[in-house]
């Protein structure tokens, strides 16, 4: 079984929003076996011509299949309308090792 990656790219719109969204969202993502590899850091950007990361977040799984049923969790659905209320975002869903 791979591993998976959730890579979030956020433009912050609302700071005290967004500390209410990562509070939640930090012991949801951890229930279901996931973790924090990287949250808003230091960002060197070497080649951009597809995509301009703004913030980035990235997330491991154990698989595929528990990324993404974090993701659809009543759980998780119940607190994503925060985080679309206060930033922009792009998120995708990675396979990897």
């Amino acid at each position: 079984m791979s591993a998976a990656y959730i890579i979030v790219d956020t433009l912050i719109t609302n700071d005290e929003e967004m500390e209410k969204y990562k509070l939640l969202a930090k012991p949801l993502v951890e229930s279901f076996g996931g973790e924090y590899l990287a949250r808003g850091g230091q960002l060197v950007v070497k080649e951009n011509q597809l995509w301009s990361p703004t913030r980035l977040v990235l997330l491991r799984f154990p698989s595929m299949a528990q990324a993404q049923t974090f993701y659809d969790s009543p759980a998780y659905q119940q607190i994503l309308p925060i985080s679309q209320s206060c930033t922009q975002r792009t998120l995708v869903m990675l396979e990897g090792l």
